[in-house]
């Protein structure tokens, strides 16, 4: 018999080994490749992870309830779709237009006065007050108020990785709330345990960014030319390889030739 103990267990640590599939290192590494603190690298897996279990407790809620079925043409459309949002993202990083945009709203935000410096490898945007102080550095405010992570990251790192976590989180919901049907019968279980393998999953990203992050963060103290060179590396590396995997999709798997096969995982 399954004791909720063992619920507990079970869902956190599969969440925490779900953090680790390659597609989900991908999506991560074009995020914390220019961080240059292994805090705020972890601190971004947070949100990616945290946008994941909303994702996953919706769609799975939903499966788990209403006893959905999902066609394997629907859930090789929807691992594809975040195959091609990984190939936006990494393009977009790699041709710094995600900087520029970033840089574009804060100054639209901040007022003319705003300007950006390149600090640790990174653009700071921000304006001076009357003294000529230097003000608003990548901040922004919720009514008057914002706890000091949130300054530290900016709008912009903040938001990102929550929305890359909610839309990855399409491609591993079926996955798991069918896994979890084969073994828990109660749908009161059934999602707590898909909350409990969400906090697994922030867990693990957490551990996975600070580790990937720790030669970015390294090389940008250090070595400034390493450290491009990694970053680039990193992206042409990271798009190669949703480019496979969306091949392997729209070919092998069957999307694209008229007879799916969809074997959730």
């Amino acid at each position: 018999m399954i004791t909720p103990l063992a619920i507990i267990l079970l869902g956190f640590f599969l969440g925490m080994r779900h953090a680790t599939d390659p597609d989900h290192v991908v999506a991560v590494t074009t995020i914390v490749s220019r961080e240059r603190t292994i805090l705020h690298a972890a601190r971004i897996g947070a949100l990616w992870g945290l946008g994941h279990t909303v994702t996953i407790l919706a769609v799975g809620s939903a499966i788990i309830l209403f006893k959905l079925t999902i066609p394997p043409s629907i859930g090789l459309t929807m691992e594809l779709s975040v195959g091609i949002m990984l190939i936006v993202l990494g393009v977009l990083n790699l041709t710094g237009i995600l900087r520029r945009a970033a840089e574009w709203v804060t100054i639209r935000r901040l007022g003319p006065a705003a300007h950006s410096h390149l600090l640790f490898g990174r653009r700071m945007v921000h304006t001076h007050d009357e003294d000529g102080d230097p003000i608003a550095l990548d901040s922004f405010s919720i009514l008057g108020w914002t706890p000091q992570w949130w300054k530290q990251l900016g709008l912009f790192q903040v938001l990102r990785p929550l929305a890359v976590g909610i839309v990855h989180g399409l491609a591993g919901s079926a996955a798991v709330a069918l896994l979890v049907l084969t073994t828990i019968s109660r749908p009161s279980w059934a999602i707590g345990y898909l909350l409990i393998f969400g906090l697994g999953t922030v867990a693990g990203m957490m551990l996975i960014t600070a580790a990937i992050a720790l030669p970015f963060a390294y090389s940008l103290r250090h070595f400034g030319r390493l450290n491009r060179g990694l970053a680039l590396a990193s992206g042409f590396l990271s798009v190669a390889c949703v480019l496979f995997l969306c091949y392997q999709i729209g070919f092998i798997d069957g999307l694209f030739t008229g007879h799916p096969i969809w074997i959730p995982r």
